[in-house]
């Protein structure tokens, strides 16, 4: 088996290393996060990239790429902490592809390709501690159609969002709608989270919603995976930009007359980073290539994954500030803000002691014994 990119996943990585190299710089990432956390001219320039378009189906106006090209642009977006959220536009694309009708999709689909809608999940609870079937939010039927009764949290660039993908109960079921932003009832209050980026709390009182699926526990698993698989590469990117500020600056910040690189322990601490960025590394590349199989594999894989990149960027992080003193918590320097969104990630998507719940339960009895 061939395990190596192709030339074309190659040019897509250089193409999006190059704009981020060129045109999200630490100074312009500085100057959204100030203005709120989120910029629709940074959303329009990667919709012009065509990564908006990555994983929407040809028939749709897409790409009709797969996962492991969403994990090499991940990695690169990653490297330069870009806050604006493209995994919703994978998520979307995912839920709308294989759940939504026919006339739905190719609504709402070709807009997301384009750049021109941002859809977003919203199903996060104040009190369902990552749980995806803990749900209070209800639906009801209204003539032809539905009303949705909801209030989520943690909406990823929610107050700008042009629509929202919404589990609530119906009849009993958990099933997943798609609420507009202009929907009557439906109002979002937006907010800057620890790492810059933005969010917000939507609230919906009787707003008329559309179905998606009724199978909406499937359908939320689905989007949840997606957008982990697109967060563990994410992380792998900003790990390795990570330690490449440490090293830079060991080599540069001298005592005793030497530079600090060349002290043993230091560097012992730099091998444990690396250490734990190539096992992330591994671990991404295996959710990804698991998105295809079948529900109950694809998220345990996930969460498999999820489980090592919370104990890599906690440490990666963690010791990266450690190894520069006092300016790696400082505002104006650029480490510190990878030290924020590694902490953040890490409580994105499901915490660490979360998944390793998830795959502890779905252990077999001959779980580790060679038979």
């Amino acid at each position: 088996m061939d395990f190596d990119f192709s030339d074309d996943q190659q040019q897509l990585r250089d193409a999006v290393r190059r704009w981020v190299d060129k045109a999200y710089g630490f100074e312009r990432r500085r100057a959204i996060v100030e203005a709120g956390g989120f910029s629709r001219e940074v959303w329009g320039e990667l919709a012009e990239l065509g990564l908006t378009a990555l994983t929407v189906p040809e028939a749709h106006g897409g790409l009709g790429l797969g996962a492991t090209d969403v994990m090499v642009v991940m990695e690169e977006l990653g490297r330069g902490l870009v806050m604006e959220p493209l995994s919703q536009a994978f998520v979307a694309s995912a839920v709308l592809g294989q759940y939504a009708e026919a006339g739905l999709a190719g609504q709402w689909l070709a807009r997301v390709a384009s750049g021109e809608a941002l859809v977003v999940m919203a199903h996060q609870e104040r009190q369902a501690r990552y749980r995806l079937d803990a749900c209070a939010a209800t639906a009801t039927r209204s003539g032809s159609g539905y009303t949705v009764d909801a209030t989520k949290s943690l909406v990823p660039a929610g107050d700008a969002a042009d629509a929202f993908l919404v589990p609530a109960q119906l009849d009993g079921k958990l099933a997943l709608f798609l609420v507009e932003r202009g929907a009557s009832g439906a109002s979002t209050q937006g907010y800057r989270t620890q790492d810059g980026s933005r969010a917000a709390e939507l609230r919906c009182q009787a707003s008329p919603a559309t179905l998606v699926s009724a199978e909406g526990l499937a359908a939320l698993t689905l989007a949840q995976d997606v957008a982990n698989a697109a967060l563990c590469a994410e992380g792998v990117g900003a790990m390795e930009q990570t330690l490449h500020l440490t090293t830079d600056y060991m080599n540069q910040r001298k005592q005793f007359g030497v530079v600090i690189a060349s002290f043993q322990a230091l560097r012992h601490r730099v091998a444990d980073m690396k250490m734990q960025l190539e096992l992330s590394r591994s671990m991404s590349y295996y959710a990804s290539l698991k998105m295809g199989a079948p529900e109950a594999e694809r998220h345990v894989a996930v969460s498999r994954a999820k489980v090592q990149l919370g104990q890599s960027l906690r440490l990666v992080g963690q010791q990266s500030v450690q190894l520069h003193g006092g300016i790696g918590v400082t505002d104006e320097y650029a480490g510190s803000h990878y030290f924020k969104r590694l902490t953040q990630m890490e409580m994105t998507g499901g915490d660490t002691l979360h998944h390793l719940g998830i795959v502890s339960s779905r252990m077999q009895e001959t779980a580790g014994v060679f038979a």
